[in-house]
Order: C-alpha cells, then structure tokens, then sequence
C-alpha cells in the first residue's frame, strides 16, 4: 500500500528501536520521512537503509529537551515543506520506586518524555493548524494506565504524554489535527537486549524468557508490530480516529486491571 504518497512525516528517536520502525514503514508506504535523532549517525544510518529501498528520507540531529533546538529544526523544516504527520517516539526510560528515583532521574525523564512531546507539538501543530490537516501519534506506554512495579518516573513522565494526547485532540479537532496514543507493552529492541547484557550476563536467555512471560501472550512485541499501527493511525484510513490511547502490548493492560 502506498498510503503516505506526496506526504512528509517526521518521526523523533528515528535511529533506532520502535522509531526507525515506524520511519521504515512509512518510508515503505511513500512518505518523505524526516528522521530526527539525539545521534545523528543512528538518523542517517536510518535514512541509508530507506534509500537503499527507493525511499525518501533526510536526517536531522536533535535534541527534543531543548525548546529552541527543535523550533530552529522544525522551522528549517518547515521553510521548505509541510508536515502532514509528526511521531513523538523519542523518549529515556528508568528503573525505580520513588525512594531511589533522585531529583535528577526525574527531572532528566520530565525534560525528554514530556517536554520532549510538548517542544515538538509547540513547533510542528501551528503549521498544522493553519493548513487545517495533521496526524499526531505520540508515544504513550502501558505504564500510562496500569501500575508497574519500579516505574515510577517513567510512568508519571507516560502519563503526562497521555494526557497531552488528549488535550491535543480536544484543542485541535475542528482545525483538521487528529492527535492519538500508542500504548506498547514490553518490546524487544536493542534497549532490552542491553538491559539484560548489563545487569543479568550469566542468565540473560532465562531472564528474557522471564520478561517476555510478562506479557499475558507470551512473548514481546516486535518494533514493526508498533509500526504498522502508527501506519494506520496516520493514515487516511484512520480520519475517524482522534483523541484514542491504542494499547498494543499482548493482552498486558486488559488482563491486569
């Protein structure tokens, strides 16, 4: 399909996991992707493998805690094409209750998980506004709407990034900007792998065996299973669909509450 034909969509953390996904994807179905990164390389190795495929792409460095950074970024972009669909994937996670969450673990969450999403709203949705059309897809979590032992930053900063989908849908449908949540469950990316290698070297096979359990249908999501939905949310096809949290995490929220 090719659904995002002589369309452009900007996509934050595009240089690995979930978010060079979901920009491989829509690279796939036609769009012109701006792949944006804090590593610049991981863009651009990114948009290496979507022109080896034919696709269109370009990599942009950013940072998303820096509010000026990304107007500067955007209005780059912006001075010479639209943006018809922007994706708020970029985000840091954190292991930790309250007690060994310290001020600067939370404040570092706060500034990438939800001023991040608000500095790319801030810059990208007045253009939106004024053409009256947009697609917004922000990236929430299951820790948005369940408890999750150990997740407390990361589930008060996914919390916020649900609610600012919502506010944004209620402020922005009648100037043509459908504004949705995605909700994963525990996905393999090179995050998890990480994650193992570092803290459980000697039972890491055992310990991924033990995380995918988690997740009520036994396995880990896949970054291309997150993709194809976004694929659909920023379509067309999905023009009904607005101010929406979409869990997609194996059964995980629906069978813990």
């Amino acid at each position: 399909m090719k659904r995002y034909e002589n369309k452009t969509a900007l996509v934050t953390g595009g240089g690995s996991g979930i978010g060079q996904s979901i920009c491989l994807r829509l690279a796939s179905e036609g769009a012109q992707v701006l792949v944006l990164d804090l590593n610049l390389e991981a863009a651009r190795a990114t948009v290496r493998e979507i022109q080896a495929s034919g696709g269109r792409a370009s990599a942009h460095g950013c940072d998303v805690a820096d509010h000026q950074g990304v107007k500067a970024v955007v209005d780059d972009i912006l001075a010479t094409m639209v943006i018809d669909v922007l994706v708020n994937n970029a985000g840091i996670a954190h292991v930790g209750n309250l007690e060994n969450t310290s001020e600067a673990d939370l404040d570092r969450l706060l500034s990438v998980n939800v001023k991040g999403v608000y500095n790319m709203l801030a810059a990208v949705v007045p253009a939106m506004k004024k053409r009256k059309s947009g697609a917004i897809v922000n990236m929430a979590s299951v820790a948005s709407s369940v408890g999750i032992a150990d997740r407390f930053a990361y589930s008060t900063t996914k919390g916020a990034v649900l609610t600012m989908t919502y506010s944004v849908a209620k402020d922005y449908v009648h100037h043509g900007i459908r504004c949705n949540a995605v909700a994963p469950g525990r996905v393999h990316t090179p995050f998890v792998d990480n994650y193992l290698e570092e803290n459980y070297p000697d039972n890491r096979d055992e310990m991924f065996d033990q995380l995918s359990r988690t997740q009520p249908i036994g396995r880990m999501g896949t970054p291309d299973e997150i993709a194809a939905l976004v694929a659909y949310l920023c379509s067309d096809e999905a023009a009904f669909v607005t101010g929406s949290n979409f869990p997609i995490d194996g059964g995980f929220v629906s069978m813990n509450n």
